[in-house]
């Protein structure tokens, strides 16, 4: 069993971002945005589209290296190493949109997170855990991917990110473009993830729903966390109404 296999009985896979800058063109997106995802927990980032959420993510997966500013990852510096370096480290992303390798099988495609693992025993093992989180994909194995509904691509984007054994897991926008039963049945099963004592950094426009699973939570604006606290405090601030809303209450 790998060290990114051993989540369930201790508490790792906390992410400090500090004080970062990141910039396209000379022009900061991310402007001095510090939070934390604590080990074992659920934390939410919430904000509109253009308020740096994509950007903060590929920062912190190295796509797009900061400017100014750290990354912390289980106390380690991971500020300008490369993503495969940083996948290596325990982070895992659901990117949003439902991201298949549309020409593959189901299980090729859920193969494919497990790139770094080279034991063909672990990598089965974590193969059947993931069919026991979504017995569907089971039945679909041998499937094209292109071939599922969206709720099922959706199981397969969340299965592959599971392969890699993460520590953390980074899931982007999670109810873009699926019907509400399907965004319910995603919220469930990312809030079951975490009881397997994987940490969850949950990127989402979806206030309700974020915030009925999240521990804690930061809002986005314009590049700045304008608001932070439990889900009882943020649902209360005049910052996640004009995030959302383009005024206070």
């Amino acid at each position: 069993m790998s060290a990114a296999e051993t989540t369930a009985t201790t508490a790792t896979g906390g992410l400090a971002v500090e004080g970062v800058y990141t910039a396209y063109d000379k022009a900061d997106v991310l402007e001095d945005v510090t939070l934390e995802a604590q080990p074992g927990k659920i934390t939410c980032l919430l904000g509109s589209n253009g308020s740096g959420k994509t950007t903060l993510i590929r920062s912190v997966l190295g796509l797009t290296r900061p400017n100014r500013g750290r990354i912390r990852f289980d106390g380690v510096d991971l500020t300008g190493l490369p993503t495969h370096r940083i996948v290596a480290a325990g982070i895992a992303c659901i990117p949003e949109g439902r991201q298949v390798f549309p020409k593959l099988t189901v299980e090729e495609n859920l193969r494919l997170g497990a790139y770094q693992e080279p034991n063909p025993d672990v990598v089965a093992r974590r193969l059947e855990k993931v069919y026991g989180t979504f017995p569907r994909l089971k039945e679909r194995q041998a499937q094209i991917a292109g071939t599922l509904s969206g709720g099922e691509q959706a199981m397969v984007s969340i299965g592959r990110g599971l392969m890699s054994a993460p520590k953390l897991l980074i899931v982007d926008e999670p109810s873009l473009g699926l019907a509400p039963i399907l965004v319910k049945e995603n919220f469930n099963i990312i809030r079951r993830i975490n009881g397997d004592g994987i940490t969850v950094f949950l990127v989402e426009q979806n206030v309700r729903q974020t915030l009925a699973i999240a521990d804690y939570g930061y809002v986005l604006r314009k590049g700045r966390v304008v608001a932070a606290g439990t889900p009882g405090e943020l649902g209360r601030t005049q910052e996640v109404h004009a995030a959302y809303f383009g005024q206070g209450r």
